[in-house]
C-alpha cells in the first residue's frame, strides 16, 4: 500500500477541531469516547463497535485502566493489553454513568451495538463534515501508532514496543502506519 492510499494521520490542531465540533454536538459524551478509543488507544473501527463494558472494568465494576481486548473483538487474533490514556479515561467515567454497563460501550441513539461499518461511517462523515479530506476511521490508529513511534525513545522504549502497542504481528506493518516527519528529519540531520 502507498502512502497515498493510506488515512492520513490527524495534527495536533484537527484533533481538537474533532473534539471541539463533537463537544457542540447531540451524543457528545459517546462521540468523545469513540474518537478517543481511535486515537489514543488506537482501535480499529471493528474494535470500537465490539468493544464491551466487561473488557474495561474490574471485578468489582470500577474502570480499569487497561482494555483487556478480546480477540472476539479484535481483527483476526490480535486481541490483547491495550492501556489508555489519561483523557480516555477520564471521558469514559463521564459517559459511564448514563449507561447500563452491560454489553458493548458504544450503542447507537436506539441503544443497540453499532456494526463495525456504522463506526467507519460515523468516522467518515465527521471527517467529512470537518473537511479533513483523505481522513477516514483508520486514521485515530495511525495517529496512535505515530505518536507512540516519536515518543517510545524519550522513556526508553523501542519499535518493538511501538509493535506491541500496535498489536501487530510483525515490525514491517507497524512501519508502514508510521508517518514520516519532514520536520524531525531536517532537526536531526541539523
Amino acid at each position: 500500500m502507498t502512502l497515498s492510499k493510506q488515512a492520513k494521520v490527524l495534527s495536533d490542531n484537527q484533533q481538537k477541531a474533532v473534539m471541539a465540533f463533537i463537544s457542540a454536538n447531540r451524543l457528545a459524551q459517546r462521540n468523545t469516547v469513540m474518537f478517543l478509543l481511535s486515537v489514543d488507544a488506537g482501535l480499529r473501527a471493528k474494535e470500537v463497535a465490539s468493544l464491551e463494558w466487561s473488557m474495561i472494568t474490574n471485578a468489582d465494576g470500577s474502570l480499569a485502566d487497561v482494555i483487556r481486548l478480546q480477540d472476539r473483538a479484535a481483527k483476526g487474533s490480535s486481541g490483547g493489553i491495550v492501556y489508555m490514556s489519561k483523557r480516555l479515561i477520564d471521558a469514559i467515567n463521564v459517559y459511564a454513568p448514563s449507561q447500563w454497563k452491560s454489553g458493548t460501550i458504544i450503542k447507537s441513539q436506539n441503544g443497540k451495538a453499532m456494526s463495525p461499518q456504522v463506526v467507519t461511517n460515523w468516522f467518515f462523515n465527521l471527517y467529512h463534515k470537518l473537511g479533513f479530506d483523505g481522513c477516514s476511521s483508520h486514521s485515530g490508529r495511525r495517529t496512535a501508532i505515530t505518536r507512540w513511534a516519536r515518543k517510545i525513545s524519550s522513556v526508553g522504549g523501542s519499535l518493538r514496543d511501538v509493535q506491541a502497542l500496535a498489536r501487530h504481528s510483525s515490525l514491517q506493518m507497524t512501519q508502514r502506519y508510521i508517518e514520516v516527519s519532514e520536520d524531525a528529519c531536517r532537526l536531526v540531520v541539523g
